[in-house]
């Protein structure tokens, strides 16, 4: 009876479309994420542009981030039907097909790389532009089905937003805004990997090879851990090469220890064994840690 009300609806052509489905092809949680870190880059840096400017760069940055979300949903709407968390997402319940998600994505990409390179740079439309490549043929097409290092690899894609943000306002790279794109790169892995503990029959369902279903649970926890004591150094980088001050150190690194020891109490639990509980803090809290980190970053600025 429900496979036949979902085939209905994707057949269906009389119905009135909800443009809000498209929305929520963009991952608004994620966008979120984006305009925020972007936000920071752009206020972290040296230079001081026109308010209108850097709104602008931050919603095309957004839009492109939006854009690589809506190629992802089009890709993986097969996984996606599958898994408890995603069954719900526009294309597996027939709010939106295949096809309308396929030129969405294309069209917004094309859009907002164009767009940034008119109203900001070429460097940055150019880093666009490979973000959002990465994210749809690195990460979705080549490595989510083949590797449990597909999130650390792939990763790399949302670390990029903050580096965005600084050259909207710089045109340059340099090495301050490395430490952003090194913050997220290596925050990423244990962010997600406690998700994967928890919602590891999901991924077994969808065949995808994350690390608990491929390494096993002690394994997982471990990695967990590591990476977790990795934001160590990471978070002393900006203070050791003069980027930011006290003000920022001293409370991340006791932000960054209470991560630490989230992890080992994860890990130091029953052998091959874990407490859902523990993996569902251990998410939670990583994404009030990234939040407070780049909050530590502007503070340290205003101050």
């Amino acid at each position: 009876m429900i496979k036949s009300k979902v085939k209905n609806r994707n057949l269906s052509q009389e119905e009135v479309f909800d443009f809000s489905e498209l929305f929520k092809l963009m991952k608004p949680r994620v966008m979120s994420l984006v305009i925020f870190t972007c936000a920071v880059g752009l206020l972290m840096a040296p230079n001081i542009i026109a308010t209108k400017d850097a709104i602008i760069g931050i919603i095309l940055v957004s839009i492109g981030a939006g854009a690589a979300g809506a190629l992802n949903m089009w890709y993986e709407s097969d996984l996606d039907a599958l898994m408890t968390r995603t069954c719900l997402r526009p294309i597996p319940i027939g709010k939106v097909n295949k096809n309308q998600a396929l030129i969405f994505g294309i069209t917004l990409s094309i859009f907002s790389v164009i767009a940034l390179d008119y109203f900001a740079n070429r460097l940055s439309a150019g880093l666009l532009l490979f973000t959002i490549l990465f994210y749809v043929l690195v990460y979705t097409v080549w490595l989510k089905r083949k590797t449990p290092q597909n999130i650390v690899i792939g990763g790399a894609s949302g670390a990029l937003p903050p580096v965005i943000g600084w050259t909207i306002a710089t045109n340059s790279l340099s090495f301050e805004p490395l430490t952003f794109f090194l913050i997220i790169f290596f925050w990423t892995p244990s962010h997600f990997w406690a998700l994967s503990l928890y919602k590891s029959d999901d991924y077994k369902k969808a065949k995808i090879p994350m690390l608990p279903l491929t390494n096993g649970i002690q394994n997982t926890k471990l990695n967990i851990l590591i990476y977790s004591l990795i934001m160590v150094p990471v978070i002393i980088l900006p203070f050791a090469i003069g980027f930011v001050s006290l003000i920022f150190l001293i409370p991340s690194l006791v932000l960054t220890v209470y991560y630490n020891f989230l992890c080992f109490e994860l890990y130091n639990f029953k052998k091959n064994k874990f407490e859902p509980k523990k993996a569902k803090s251990i998410f939670g809290y990583s994404i009030l840690y990234l939040f407070l980190i780049f909050v530590l970053f502007l503070i340290d600025k205003i101050l």
